[in-house]
């Protein structure tokens, strides 16, 4: 009698790249393996993208495209945030955006690990709870520091967005650093195109504080002007 083979179990994990940056996109990924390859991810060494270098998140990142029964990146422009930011909050684009990529694969996930953008880790699993009702749900905070499936999907979209920046930089021909808000060289970057242009370009996020912070600023200098000291 031939012997029945077993379901594959499938798991995913999703994280993002740039939710705190002024500069260039985010970047989500839901990324999917056979249960049976979570070890293969732990011996090539995957971890959270942030504690590993450059060379080898870029080193990992074929090697876990090809070991991947499928993955979804996307990536949200300056434009298509501050747009979304209209009407919802980053956590809430984050969330719906996840799930969107996770339907998308052509298989029922067995298990799901969500790196939580929200304070409250079980709220931001709660939709992937309803749609997947038959799936074991983990919605974690640093789950990319736990959870190998997770470290995975986190590489792909940091040397994703690495590259984009990386691009961009080359484009700009200027120092415009990692784009994040605390970054000295991004701050310096932003003014000087500010006074140069009255406007920042495409690749800018306008809805973040920095921004808005300025061109109060040069608006409050230039109202100034019209005012000398006695």
């Amino acid at each position: 009698m031939e012997e029945i083979s077993e379901k594959k179990k499938y798991i995913v994990g999703i994280d993002e790249a740039g939710r705190g940056p002024v500069i260039g996109p985010l970047v989500i990924c839901a990324y999917a393996i056979e249960k049976n390859q979570e070890e293969v991810l732990r011996k090539l060494g995957v971890k959270d993208s942030k504690i590993l270098s450059k060379k080898k998140r870029e080193e990992l990142y074929p090697k876990l495209k090809s070991i991947s029964v499928d993955y979804k990146i996307k990536h949200i422009s300056p434009a298509e945030i501050d747009e979304l930011r209209k009407s919802y909050s980053l956590n809430i684009i984050e969330q719906k955006i996840m799930l969107k990529l996770t339907k998308e694969f052509d298989f029922r996930p067995d298990e799901i690990y969500i790196d939580a953008a929200d304070v409250k880790e079980k709220r931001f699993g709660e939709v992937f709870e309803k749609e997947f009702n038959k799936a074991k749900v983990v919605s974690k905070h640093q789950a990319d520091k736990v959870y190998p499936v997770v470290s995975a999907a986190s590489i792909l979209a940091k040397v994703e967005r690495d590259t984009v920046i990386e691009k961009l930089a080359s484009k700009i021909g200027e120092d415009i650093g990692s784009g994040y808000p605390a970054d000295p060289k991004t701050k310096a970057f932003l003014r000087s195109y500010y006074s140069k242009n009255k406007k920042f370009p495409p690749y800018v996020r306008d809805s973040w504080d920095t921004v808005k912070n300025i061109k109060k600023e040069f608006s409050n200098s230039k109202l100034s002007d019209f005012f000398g000291s006695d």
